[in-house]
């Protein structure tokens, strides 16, 4: 069966990343995490596999957080011989070191993070920031243009992201479904009380 809708398309980058679709660099993440007031000393669990461009494109959220971990660092590589070649069985040590962190603060909002959410929340509202990144690029490209101050930026961005983890009420987009709240995101209006 042929599906023409289904090709490659012309990706705008500049304007995909201005409406929040794109995930957050590491200096987008560092910067945020900087004025969200995260302490520098902080061990930060990167739970995915090596970024495009490697050490270079890291580099600034290494300097701004020098404990940065993967399961590869906590693991001996004889612990994760039985899960190399299986990406789902990988993923799932990530998800299990998600559940159990301090903070969870993804980049993007896949179907992973979202179940994070969801279980962390499930687990007794366990703190989880989830970045408005479409506010945060704007917010990030005013402060590095010099049009606000690092106190102001740092303001904004605290105002933006005041809900940790907490209960939040299901959005509902009428006739949109795909625009709701993902149920295993925020499970609490389903779990019986």
């Amino acid at each position: 069966m042929h599906y023409p809708w289904w090709k490659v398309k012309e990706i705008d980058s500049n304007l995909v990343r201005s409406i929040g679709i794109c995930p957050l660099t590491p200096e987008e993440t560092a910067l945020t995490l900087k004025a969200l007031g995260i302490d520098p000393r902080m061990q930060i669990f990167i739970a995915a596999g090596d970024i495009y461009g490697g050490e270079k494109r890291m580099a600034p959220l290494r300097e701004a957080f020098p404990n940065l971990i993967k399961k590869e660092t906590l693991l001996d590589p004889s612990d994760l011989e039985p899960f190399q070649n299986h990406s789902n069985k990988m993923a799932a040590l990530d998800y299990i070191l998600s559940i159990e962190i301090d903070i969870f603060v993804p980049t993007y909002s896949g179907n992973m993070d979202k179940v994070v959410e969801g279980h962390r929340r499930y687990l007794g509202y366990k703190s989880t920031i989830i970045p408005n990144r479409y506010a945060l690029v704007r917010l990030i490209d005013q402060y590095k243009n010099g049009t606000i101050s690092w106190e102001e930026f740092s303001r904004v961005v605290k105002l933006a992201h005041t809900r940790r983890g907490g209960p939040i009420t299901r959005s509902v987009v009428p006739l949109k479904p795909k625009l709701e709240d993902y149920f295993y995101s925020n499970p609490q209006e389903c779990l019986p009380q």
